[in-house]
């Protein structure tokens, strides 16, 4: 289904990635019509966020880390890597101290990301100066969103930052920012499931997939 996996970038998901049927899987009876194909299944996601956990143990092992979730969307993903992070901690000679917190990001309306950034809790990033951060995120895409959150926690002057995203989206409305760490680099698809929503709907689909149009309409808001 994907291209090479490179260890210090990204498992790429080509444009013409055609995925695989819904009557494969396991999709909630309630989306079956409202997604066209499952691109990235439950199981990949896991075995390639256990892949990301031990190279950014590898790379960040003896410090204390202050990981930072993303909300809504980065919950799961978030979850998933810590408890990878945690199995590798207790089973290896290099481990990640971690305490946890938690930001929201508001750039979406409907399906089109916005150029207006809503940082919810921002008041609370005082308390990560001198940390080492690591912001764990559902999806890259113009990366204005991250860039944005980058800057307010650079006036609080942490000792270091790194992102972590599951996906990143190849778009043509990227300003270029790249994350130190990727799972997938995507199509420009409008991606649901594994936590990711269109308009609150779809966090509760396991796989990833892509949205069809009729839904679209369905649940906008």
């Amino acid at each position: 289904m994907t291209g090479p996996c490179n260890m210090n970038l990204t498992c790429v998901i080509p444009d013409d990635e055609k995925g695989y049927e819904l009557d494969l899987f396991c999709v909630p009876k309630h989306y079956e019509e409202d997604l066209d194909r499952v691109i990235i299944p439950h199981g990949l996601i896991m075995d390639r966020t256990e892949r990301l956990a031990r190279d950014i143990v590898r790379d960040m092992g003896g410090h204390h880390i202050v990981a930072l979730c993303v909300l809504k969307g980065g919950y799961k993903f978030f979850a998933d890597l810590l408890d990878y992070i945690k199995a590798l901690n207790q089973n290896c000679d290099k481990s990640v101290p971690l305490t946890v917190d938690f930001i929201r990001l508001k750039s979406y309306c409907n399906d089109q990301s916005t150029n207006r950034v809503k940082v919810i809790g921002g008041d609370e990033l005082s308390t990560l100066t001198g940390k080492n951060v690591l912001i764990v995120e559902d999806i890259v895409e113009t990366g204005r969103t991250m860039e944005t959150l980058l800057s307010l926690l650079s006036e609080c002057n942490p000792k270091m930052v790194k992102v972590v995203s599951l996906l990143v989206k190849r778009t043509p409305r990227s300003s270029g920012y790249r994350p130190d760490y990727m799972g997938f680099e995507v199509p420009d698809w409008f991606l649901v499931g594994y936590a990711l929503d269109y308009n609150e709907y779809f966090r509760d689909l396991s796989h990833i997939c892509i949205l069809n149009e009729k839904a679209k309409v369905k649940y906008k808001v």
